[in-house]
């Protein structure tokens, strides 16, 4: 008996652009700073926070909408840093990983048909998990060069069909920060419409030079319409452990937990419990901005050392540089750029047109600093090779 024929739901999906380049870098034992994680571990006292925690009895199902003593943690902490407080009970969903908690948003509001505004280049689960809730990705491009959002394309793309648009700040691969400006901007061009706002902030706690994180609710006309997405993962060093939150009103929060309880029901028991009592302490959030704008200036100072022109970065932990004015390198498109360095010199970038939908080229590339000083200095030593 033949088996029957499966159509593929994502007929665009195939294997990452990460997934490649790291096979890439493994074959030639470059230094890879393709990969969006750190190479060093957490603190040990998160690990023995989960360690008691364990040992303690959290190892069957949490409630559905997550561990309630680390969901009153994240309500305080949103608080104290933006001054708006999310009800523990009714409006914070603990999920498993920021992945999850986009894919659950994107569900809970998109309907077959339903356009949905994504800024490119952007997050690569973004445009699959739309098409997976039956709705149409419409990309809009952040302006070439600089990755600022161009809000006269946002107004241009809206239509009656529009259903939500994702905004990730700060931004990847670009590291730009959206301002309290930007956020009015785009609450003007929305003020009128039914649109709700899917905000990816899971490198919120790495915004460099003194500046504060700017949150969409940072506009309160914002708020009401908000799904605001953010990830221990990215915090504290441990994505792999998967645990994200969801910040939203009640009625989002209500419809986003009917997806939730459905796909996964609940994140992982002993790491919500060990993070609930590891966040007692704020320092290491509080502390991560200084940590990686250090990496971050030491990479770019570095970086300028070579023909690269790194572009501004204010926030995350990537970096993208520019190589037009790299006479090896500038006939080669960014993919092909990418497979040289990694090949020729042993440092694994990756190219920022692998983050739009149709193909887009502007000799630019990202590299990821969430690294050991000593892997950055072993990846810039090669750098300088560069002519």
């Amino acid at each position: 008996m033949n088996a029957p024929e499966l159509e593929t739901k994502l007929p665009k999906v195939g294997t990452t652009i990460f997934s490649l380049m790291s096979a890439l870098a493994a074959k030639h034992r470059a230094v890879n700073l393709g990969q969006g994680f750190p190479d060093f571990d957490c603190d040990p006292k998160l690990i023995d926070a989960v360690s008691v925690a364990m040992q303690s009895g959290h190892n069957q199902y949490p409630l559905m909408a997550g561990n309630p003593r680390l969901r009153e943690r994240v309500s305080a902490k949103f608080e104290s840093i933006h001054g708006v407080r999310y009800d523990a009970v009714n409006e914070i969903t603990i999920t498993s990983g920021a992945t999850q908690a986009i894919l659950s948003a994107i569900l809970a509001v998109v309907r077959a048909g339903d356009e949905v505004i994504v800024l490119e280049p952007c997050y690569d689960s973004y445009m699959p998990n739309i098409e997976l809730a039956g709705g149409v990705a419409v990309p809009v491009h952040l302006k070439h060069g600089t990755f600022e959002p161009d809000f006269d394309a946002i107004a241009k793309a809206i239509t009656p069909k529009t259903r939500a648009i994702i905004v990730n700040t700060p931004h990847n691969p670009s590291g730009r920060t959206w301002t309290r400006t930007h956020w009015q901007t785009l609450a003007d061009i929305i003020a009128s419409r039914d649109i709700f706002v899917i905000s990816d902030e899971v490198y919120e706690h790495m915004v460099f030079d003194g500046k504060p994180h700017e949150s969409a609710v940072c506009v309160p006309s914002l708020r009401d319409r908000t799904f605001v997405i953010s990830s221990f993962g990215k915090t504290f060093h441990v994505t792999g452990w998967k645990i994200g939150t969801v910040c939203a009103p009640a009625p989002l929060t209500a419809e986003f937990r009917k997806v939730h309880q459905y796909t996964v029901f609940t994140a992982n028991s002993a790491m919500q419990e060990g993070i609930a009592s590891y966040l007692a302490d704020p320092k290491p959030y509080l502390e991560l901005p200084a940590f990686y704008q250090a990496k971050r200036d030491r990479f770019v100072a570095a970086l300028a050392s070579t023909p690269l022109r790194a572009l501004a970065c204010e926030g995350s932990y990537f970096v993208c540089a520019n190589y037009e004015d790299v006479p090896t390198l500038r006939d080669l498109n960014e993919r092909e750029c990418a497979e040289w360095m990694t090949r020729e010199i042993g440092v694994t970038p990756i190219p920022v047109s692998a983050f739009y939908s149709t193909p887009t080229e502007q000799r630019t590339i990202r590299f990821c600093f969430a690294k050991k000083d000593a892997t950055l200095d072993e990846a810039i030593k090669r750098i300088s090779s560069l002519v």
